[in-house]
C-alpha cells in the first residue's frame, strides 16, 4: 500500500497544477508544523526526507528559512538538494543565496547542523542526477518542462 501511495504522489507531484500550487502552501505548512513541532517534524517529509534550510539572503542578508526536500547520502554528514522549483521556470531564491552565501544551516531530524554547499557540474553532478532520478523520478518531469538545468547542491556539515 505504501508503494501505491508513493507512486500517486510522484504522479501528481508531477503535474503542472501541483507546481502552480505547491511553492505557495507547501513551505508555509511546512514551516508551521516545524516551529510547532520544535523542529521535529516537516509535513512535507512524510514522502520525502526534508530539510529546513536556514540561508543568508543574497542581496538582503537576512537569514532565510526555506523547507526542502532533500537526499541524505550515505556517509551521514551530506545531503543533495535540488532546485527544481516544482518545475517551474526561475531558480529558487535559495538556491541565489547559497551561490553568494554557501555557508548554511539545516535542522535534520530536530537538530540544527551548520553546512556548507556546493554547487555541483560536470561528471559528479551527472552522476547525483542519475541518484536522484532513482530517489525521486518526478525530477526528471521537473527538468523536460524548464530549459534551464536544474541545479544541484550538496551541502555538508562542517566541523
Amino acid at each position: 500500500m505504501a508503494g501505491l501511495g508513493v507512486r500517486f504522489v510522484q504522479r501528481v507531484s508531477s503535474t503542472r497544477a501541483f507546481a502552480k500550487v505547491a511553492p505557495h502552501v507547501v513551505p508555509v505548512l511546512d514551516r508551521g508544523v516545524h516551529r510547532l513541532t520544535r523542529g521535529r517534524f516537516l509535513l512535507s517529509t512524510q514522502m520525502l526526507p526534508g530539510v529546513l534550510l536556514t540561508s543568508t539572503g543574497a542581496r538582503s542578508g537576512l537569514p532565510r528559512r526555506t523547507p526542502l526536500a532533500c537526499m541524505p547520502e550515505e556517509d551521514g554528514k551530506s545531503w543533495l538538494l535540488v532546485g527544481s522549483n516544482f518545475g517551474r521556470p526561475g531558480h529558487p531564491a535559495w538556491s541565489h543565496n547559497l551561490l553568494a552565501h554557501p555557508d548554511a544551516v539545516v535542522s535534520w531530524k530536530g537538530r540544527d547542523i551548520p553546512v556548507t554547499a556546493r554547487l555541483l557540474a560536470g561528471e559528479e553532478r551527472a552522476e547525483a542526477w542519475t541518484a536522484l532520478l532513482g530517489f525521486w523520478p518526478p525530477y526528471a518531469t521537473y527538468q523536460a518542462r524548464v530549459t534551464r538545468e536544474i541545479p544541484l547542491f550538496r551541502i555538508t556539515a562542517t566541523p
